[in-house]
């Protein structure tokens, strides 16, 4: 969850993370080819007319859309490939507040994001090439905002996540393209997209997030991998770091 770079994964307009409009739609969204480790359950080819109209008549039923819980505890990586760094990564959630935290003051990065009382919050502490380390913050933006942009996601289909243990999940696409426009030749720029990971039974269980776009302003790609390797549904921590200002 990182705005478009310092504002929870933006800054200002550049880490501004998940939707404030798209600062947190973002906090978590991206998009791009699955990982290497993932392979679709499916076939890729979609039948035309009758044929795919007999289809959609057994075609099993869209699965719920992915909900981030109010109590959560994960732990993982965060992977951000052009630059070959991977680093542990947390994911907490606590009585609807939650916190994202990468690497620490050992790591060639290290940054935490937060939902904090209504509040989107990111921090960066260590990023090559970056100098500003300011808090940012944007009001208004909170567990059910973030949930709320979770229902217009596309649900890309069943996969599986080959690692160890494999992990059978479904895969959602979450964006926000601007200027929205109706079909045809208009320019359009994809802002921000994410791929979306769940457990296939769980929605509510993330397994992986492919954050891509301006929330990623500060890697040269724009993209960056979470990748939990526990999710567990029981309270986890969640603390506002001492130079990031209180929700007013």
């Amino acid at each position: 969850m990182r705005h478009p770079r310092e504002t929870m994964g933006w800054r200002g307009t550049r880490r501004a993370a998940a939707p404030a409009a798209l600062a947190a739609v973002v906090a978590l969204v991206l998009a791009a080819p699955p990982p290497a480790g993932a392979a679709p359950r499916t076939a890729a080819g979609t039948p035309s007319g009758p044929a795919a109209a007999a289809g959609r008549q057994f075609a099993p039923p869209t699965p719920p859309v992915p909900r981030l819980p109010r109590d959560f505890r994960g732990k993982g990586k965060w992977i951000v490939r052009d630059l070959d760094i991977t680093v542990p990564f947390t994911w907490e959630g606590r009585g609807g507040d939650s916190q994202m935290t990468a690497g620490g003051p050992q790591y060639p990065i290290w940054f935490t994001n937060l939902i904090y009382r209504d509040t989107l919050y990111t921090l960066t502490y260590k990023w090559p090439g970056l100098t500003e380390h300011d808090c940012s913050r944007i009001p208004g933006f909170g567990l059910e905002d973030l949930n709320k942009a979770f229902e217009g996601a596309r649900f890309v289909g069943p996969e599986t996540l080959r690692r160890t243990p494999e992990r059978r999940v479904n895969h959602w696409r979450v964006g926000v393209v601007l200027p929205q426009l109706p079909p045809g030749n208009y320019p359009r720029l994809p802002l921000a997209l994410g791929d979306i990971y769940v457990d296939e039974k769980d929605p509510g269980t993330f397994w992986q997030v492919l954050q891509f776009g301006v929330q990623n302003l500060f890697d040269p790609e724009l993209d960056e991998w979470l990748v939990m390797d526990t999710f567990e549904h029981r309270p986890g921590t969640v603390t506002l770091p001492r130079r990031c200002e209180p929700p007013r």
